[in-house]
Parts: structure tokens; C-alpha cells; sequence
């Protein structure tokens, strides 16, 4: 059997923890400690009989905000629901969530293009609902038993979850797809989506739409991908899932209903999916109002209220970067991927100097590797916004050469290696004592240009012979002869001296 012709139809669950001090019906701690399990529950959280939940009004608020920068429209009326299940990590037997009538549906994110030069992707967002975590099974994994635990210190944590349509159509798009969602939630301040601690967690619905030889579609059943703890390990699982499903097809030919939809988790050693269960459709989870909690109620005037305080986006920041700074979208897109705290720090610099290329070209080469090499964040770099902004305004005002603020740079972090408090006032100092200021005396730079070609008329005679490169050593004698001299400078005076000794 040929490969057929079909698409890819993607649809992402993303749930991220609010950045809140307590849990979303409970006052327990959300504080992230995977060492003390259990520390962190009260009767609220673990279900016991007689405990009832209030809701957490911060959980709310951030909700709303996510729901507003996400174009969502907002529900004024919104209520809880219990979703019934059963696992050893959910104590009440049901997770509190929002069903029939969640807070905010029908919004849309714009995800940046592949290619620089094309067009943004607006994936469609189905809904985005406030609910409370489960716990999490923690396994043996030392190979000396098979013993499990619980443990339910995140039970009760206040989770966003922001479904979005089947706009997908390949696994890179949802990557960036995520990693715009990311960004969106850092710079809105509503979760610090760590991973690695379970703070973003994504899962993905994955099937085909073949096209038959009479023209007809087939959709492939839908499989709900799980156990993906990396943006990239979401692009690895849904390449193979994609992979599977089309030899599925094309081994059996299945028609639509032939194989149930199934929920499979990822191996990312083996680099494979695997089946865990049927997938459960929601009346399998038997909804129904939680009769403990109130509906809650928003007017228009704290939707607006909320709306005024709602921070730039990094779609905004990336328009005004390169329409207003003069950025490549490639640079604003490094720039906005560091998260917020970077992304300030760079506006800081911009300002100071005068010039936003410049800027993001120190930014994004010698901030950003030298925090790598030092393992610090910008708020631990010792380099601050106000030293470079100064520093670079320094070269945008012509007092230096780039040359020589790299020359500055390095002296500053070498003080700062040594422990030594790095200020503003260090930069005038150092390009002083240093002699690093281009010198405007031509006079000086004159006499220096007309020994290096007495000293060297071989060089010149190349380069009247048409040999460009001969100029290079030329100009570096002159720069070392005239401390501070401007590169350009030089060569334009050196090659001016050079063309007045041609033979006429």
C-alpha cells in the first residue's frame, strides 16, 4: 500500500500551576517540596468528611488575567463541578473543576512563524478553566523493590487549564505553540512554569485525517499523548505518534470507530509511545455541581479593572522591538524567550544608550554567554543595566570604539571575579587609565599613517596592484602606534594616503 495523502490534527491541554501562596480551596502551602511528602495537607485538601472548601480569590484573579491576555471572552457567572475518579493519588474521589460553565472560552493565541519570513499561526483557544491538582504516585525506581508511595502536597493546588482547538498540524507547530504559552504566562507573572517540578504539563490529542482514493476522509482515532516533562519530548512523542498511526492505517486500513481512542504515555528512553488505557469520554466522569461552593460572580467594571493592569504582551513587545528598536525578529525573539526579568534588563540598556541594535547584539552575545559560563541569572550577573547601558552609551556617543568597550567589559568582569564592587563611575575610570578614548587629533594619526607606509612600501605596492588584504597589517601597526584610534577611521585616512603616492 502507497503512502496516502493526510494532515495532522493537534490538539494541546496545557495545565500550569498558578503562582499562588496557598491552595485553591484550602489554606495549605503550594510550596514545591518533593523531600517532606504530606507536610502540606489539611482536611480540606485530603476530602476528610465535614471539611469544606473557600475558594482562593488570588487563584481567581490570575485566572482572569490569562483569560484576558488569551482574547478569551469571560463568563460573568461561573461554577464548580466534581469530576469523579478514582486513583490512589486523589483522595476525595473527585477533582473539583469547572465544566458546564467555566470562566473564559473562544480566545486565540498567535504562534511566530517556522520562518522568519512568514506568516503567525492563530491557534484557537476552546476554554481555559480553573481546577484543583491531584497528588502525585511517587515509585521505587532504585531497581531494590517495587515499593510506591503518595504524596499529596500538591493535592489542592490551583491549576489553569487552557484547551485549545485542533489547529495544530505538526509537531513543531505545537512545540511553539507551547513555547508562546510559556512566554505569555512568565511575562503575565501567573506561574513560573517549571517543568521539572510539574508546574506546566502539558498533554496532546493526536490523530489523522487520510485521504482515501475516492477522495474521502478518514480521521484516525484520537490518542491523548501523556508523560511529557519537556517541550521537546511533546515534538519527539507526537513525530512518533504520528508515525504510528499512519502505519496503523496503512497495515489495516481501519475505519473510523474500528480502534477506540486510547490514552498512551511516552518513553523518552526508548523514544516510543505506549498504550495505557481507553480514553474516557466526560460522561465517563459523571459531572455534576459541587454543592459545597458557590458560583462566582464577576460584573463588567472588575473585568475592566483588571484589564487596565495587565502587562504589555511578548506579541507587543516583539512588534515594538523591531518596529521601534530597530530588532530582527530573530533577536526579539531570543531576547523575549530569556522571560521577563532579561527582557527588562535589555529595555533598561536600550534606553540608556540610545540604540536598541546595539543593545540586543551585547545582549544576546556577551550577556547572555557569560551568564552560561557562569551558571547565573540577569539578577545575579554582575554586570547591571545601568554599567552597560553606560558603557555602550559611551560607544553610540563615539568616545570609544567597540573594540575598546570589549577591552572595558572584560576589565569589569575580571573585577567582578575578583569580588569587586562594580560601578557606573568604574567605566570613565577605566577607559582613562586604559587610554581608550578615540583620539581626534589627525595631526598625531597622520604622522603615525605616513611612517607606516615609509616603513612598509611593499604593502603598499600590493594593494596599488589591487591586493585589498595588503591594508590589514597596516592598519593594525597605526592602531598600535595611536592608542584609541577609531578603525575606521584609520583605514579611511590610511587608504586616502596611499592613493596620494600612486604614480600619475
Amino acid at each position: 500500500m502507497s503512502k496516502p495523502e493526510y494532515s495532522i490534527v493537534i490538539g494541546l491541554e496545557v495545565h500550569t500551576q498558578l503562582k499562588t501562596q496557598s491552595k485553591l480551596f484550602c489554606g495549605c502551602s503550594t510550596e514545591f517540596r518533593p523531600d517532606e511528602p504530606n507536610t502540606q495537607t489539611c482536611p480540606v485538601c485530603l476530602g476528610l468528611p465535614g471539611a469544606l472548601p473557600v475558594m482562593n480569590q488570588e487563584a481567581f484573579r490570575l485566572s482572569l488575567m490569562t483569560g484576558l491576555a488569551l482574547n478569551c471572552e469571560i463568563a460573568h457567572e461561573t461554577r464548580w463541578d466534581r469530576k469523579q475518579y478514582y486513583y490512589p493519588d486523589l483522595p476525595k474521589a473527585y477533582q473539583i473543576s469547572q465544566y458546564d460553565q467555566p470562566f473564559s472560552a473562544k480566545g486565540w493565541l498567535d504562534v511566530p512563524p517556522e520562518k522568519p519570513d512568514g506568516q503567525p499561526t492563530r491557534i484557537r483557544i476552546t476554554r481555559a478553566h480553573l481546577e484543583e491538582d491531584a497528588g502525585k504516585n511517587v515509585h521505587d525506581e532504585s531497581g531494590r523493590g517495587a515499593d510506591s508511595g503518595v504524596d499529596l502536597n500538591r493535592t489542592g493546588t490551583p491549576l489553569l487549564e487552557i484547551v485549545s482547538e485542533p489547529d495544530i498540524r505538526s509537531a513543531a507547530e505545537a512545540r511553539r505553540y507551547l513555547e508562546s504559552l510559556r512566554t505569555l504566562l512568565l511575562f503575565l507573572g501567573v506561574s513560573d512554569c517549571n517543568m521539572q517540578e510539574g508546574s506546566l504539563r502539558c498533554d496532546a490529542n493526536v490523530n489523522l485525517h487520510v485521504r482515501g482514493t475516492d477522495g474521502s476522509i478518514v480521521a484516525t482515532p484520537i490518542v491523548e499523548l501523556k508523560n511529557m516533562n519537556s517541550f521537546r519530548n511533546v515534538e519527539l512523542a507526537i513525530e512518533y505518534e504520528v508515525r504510528r498511526q499512519l502505519q496503523q492505517f496503512m497495515k489495516t486500513g481501519q475505519k473510523k470507530g474500528d480502534v477506540p481512542k486510547q490514552t498512551r504515555g511516552w518513553d523518552a528512553e526508548r523514544g516510543e509511545t505506549f498504550t495505557q488505557r481507553e480514553k474516557e469520554e466526560s460522561s465517563d466522569y459523571r459531572y455534576f455541581p459541587d454543592p459545597d461552593l458557590q458560583p462566582v460572580v464577576v460584573t463588567q467594571e472588575e473585568i475592566e479593572a483588571i484589564r487596565r493592569i495587565l502587562p504589555e504582551t511578548p506579541a507587543a513587545k516583539r512588534v515594538r522591538f523591531c518596529t521601534q528598536l530597530g530588532l530582527s525578529e530573530y533577536d526579539a525573539d531570543v531576547i523575549l524567550d530569556q522571560g521577563p526579568e532579561l527582557t527588562g534588563w535589555f529595555e533598561d540598556v536600550a534606553t540608556l544608550c540610545g540604540d536598541g541594535k546595539t543593545a540586543a547584539n551585547w545582549v544576546t552575545q556577551d550577556i547572555l554567554r557569560d551568564m552560561k559560563s557562569r551558571a547565573l541569572t540577569i539578577t545575579g550577573f554582575p554586570i547591571t543595566a545601568p554599567v552597560l547601558g553606560t558603557l555602550l552609551k559611551a560607544i553610540t556617543s563615539d568616545r570609544i570604539t567597540t573594540k575598546s568597550a570589549r577591552d572595558v567589559y572584560a576589565t569589569l568582569l575580571r573585577s567582578a571575579d575578583a569580588a569587586e564592587s562594580i560601578t557606573v563611575e568604574d567605566i570613565d575610570r577605566i577607559i582613562k587609565e586604559q587610554g581608550l578614548e578615540i583620539v581626534r587629533d589627525t595631526g598625531a594619526l597622520d604622522q603615525a599613517i605616513q611612517t607606516v607606509i615609509s616603513a612598509k612600501p611593499e604593502a603598499v605596492r600590493d594593494f596599488l596592484n589591487g591586493k585589498q588584504a595588503a591594508v590589514g597589517p597596516l592598519i593594525g601597526m597605526i592602531m598600535k602606534q595611536v592608542a584609541g584610534a577609531d578603525p575606521k577611521q584609520v583605514r579611511e585616512r590610511l587608504l586616502a594616503a596611499i592613493e596620494a603616492t600612486r604614480p600619475a
